[in-house]
């Protein structure tokens, strides 16, 4: 039985349960830039361009624009596979609230979610850790122009199977 009450009966011929999303794995990921500050948005975005990141990303400025992105509240809908490079320290709803949010939702609950951040705050690496994100990078160690944190992104994708 489906968290909503739908019965999930086996689709002819896939061994799913009807009902299931397959993801189609030569799927482009989408990276969503979740980014209150302009030029490091460009950026990542321009580290990326260069480096021919195996990604299309997507920026949202907040934590309330990238949940509407998320809800397909503004297109275009994002599709898996995905994963989130959040910021922290972003008006209207922060990186941590944002972070609680995706993971109440049982939709997004499994969102593989980086954190870039210019925070030195231990309380908010473990705060971030609390709500399973996959890494905290401080935008310090990123390279001054992201272009680590890109090469890194572009191998975990490779590398690992994503929902």
């Amino acid at each position: 039985m489906a968290q909503d009450g739908r019965r999930l009966g086996v689709a002819p011929n896939t061994g799913m349960a009807s009902g299931e999303i397959e993801v189609d794995k030569k799927a482009t990921p989408t990276l969503l830039l979740v980014e209150d500050d302009d030029v490091d948005a460009e950026r990542v975005i321009r580290a990326a361009q260069r480096a021919g990141a195996p990604f299309i990303i997507r920026r949202a400025s907040n934590g309330v624009e990238a949940l509407a992105v998320l809800r397909g509240e503004i297109p275009p809908v994002i599709t898996p596979p995905l994963i989130v490079l959040l910021d922290l320290r972003m008006p209207q709803m922060g990186g941590l609230q944002f972070l609680g949010e995706l993971r109440k939702d049982g939709a997004f609950r499994g969102i593989v979610v980086f954190v870039m951040t210019t925070s030195h705050s231990d309380e908010d690496r473990r705060a971030a850790y609390d709500k399973f994100v996959a890494g905290y990078i401080p935008k310090y160690q990123s390279g001054g122009d992201f272009g680590p944190v890109i090469q890194m992104l572009s191998r975990y994708i490779d590398v690992v199977e994503l929902a």
